[in-house]
């Protein structure tokens, strides 16, 4: 079998910047402990290569108790309180938000500013409880609405002026489905859409992965989608491959393959989300070529 790996997989650059700032810092502090909020990386492989060279994750109520000590910020960014709380805890912030989420970030917080003079509202469509959609809702106060699905509209005032904005990770095609469906609402409610403000804030880097990926499942008898399976870019990226080709598989690594997924195949493709490691995805590799040489 021939097994390629998709040149366009792998980590978007905030990941890539992220993880290189958090090893720079490990290899500088020999004798002091290097604490991330959260995940660096919605990928479990990743996180423990990283564990093992002394980075220890902590949650939101971890963070509270800690002092005199430095903290990694992901590349997910954080809201407001995150900022102030390090302040009043002494504790040395090592920043590595996305360039990407810092800009969305600030477009929200004047968004929001302008609202509060309109009587306005402030939609996110992203998952609940995603650290960047924690750090976005942090520009609102926390007043942001957050929608996944069609259900969740039923939170907004359509009598109202709505600013609709995405999570950057999320699908091109969900966001414009959501965007299509608020116009809908606004409409039956007699409404007006000039009241109505979507920005599509989706990574590019992101959203130029669809084309590409679908084009890349097309090419191969079997893809194998390796992602962890935390992560939303990840869900949204597997979607595009699985639509094209049924032959498709969501794995977290080479353990989980199956033999019979590769019967008659004679070209393997292997893509991944923005937060899967090419390591990751060679070790992937390798374990397919040693089946193909077993066949």
């Amino acid at each position: 079998m021939q097994v390629t790996i998709d040149k366009n997989s792998g980590y978007c650059f905030g990941v890539e910047f992220a993880i290189q700032m958090a090893e720079d810092e490990l290899k500088q502090s020999d004798d002091a402990t290097l604490y991330c909020l959260g995940d660096i990386v919605h990928n479990r492989m990743e996180v423990e290569r990283l564990h093992k060279q002394g980075l220890r994750v902590i949650d939101r109520e971890q963070l509270g108790t800690l002092h005199d000590c430095k903290v990694l910020i992901r590349a997910h960014g954080e809201p407001p309180e995150t900022y102030q709380l390090a302040l009043r805890n002494n504790l040395e912030l090592i920043d590595a938000s996305c360039p990407v989420v810092l800009k969305l970030q600030n477009r929200v917080k004047h968004a929001y500013d302008i609202s509060q003079r309109q009587n306005g509202q402030i939609v996110i469509y992203g998952q609940p409880g995603h650290a960047e959609v924690v750090g976005l809702t942090g520009q609102t106060r926390n007043r942001a609405i957050i929608v996944m699905t069609e259900a969740d509209l039923d939170q907004v005032d359509f009598a109202r002026p709505v600013t609709l904005f995405s999570q950057t990770t999320k699908s091109t095609a969900g966001f414009y489905k959501m965007k299509a469906l608020i116009e809908e609402r606004i409409a039956a409610a007699g409404g007006s859409l000039d009241s109505f403000d979507a920005n599509d804030s989706i990574c590019r880097q992101v959203s130029n992965r669809e084309p590409q990926l679908a084009k890349f499942a097309l090419e191969h008898d079997v893809v194998l989608f390796v992602s962890g399976r935390k992560s939303s870019n990840g869900k949204a990226l597997f979607s595009v491959v699985n639509s094209v080709n049924q032959h498709s598989y969501f794995i977290e690594n080479e353990n989980e393959l199956q033999d019979e997924w590769f019967a008659g195949a004679t070209s393997v493709g292997i893509c991944g989300a923005t937060s899967t490691p090419l390591w990751l995805m060679r070790q992937v590799q390798e374990r397919v070529e040693g089946l193909g040489e077993l066949v």
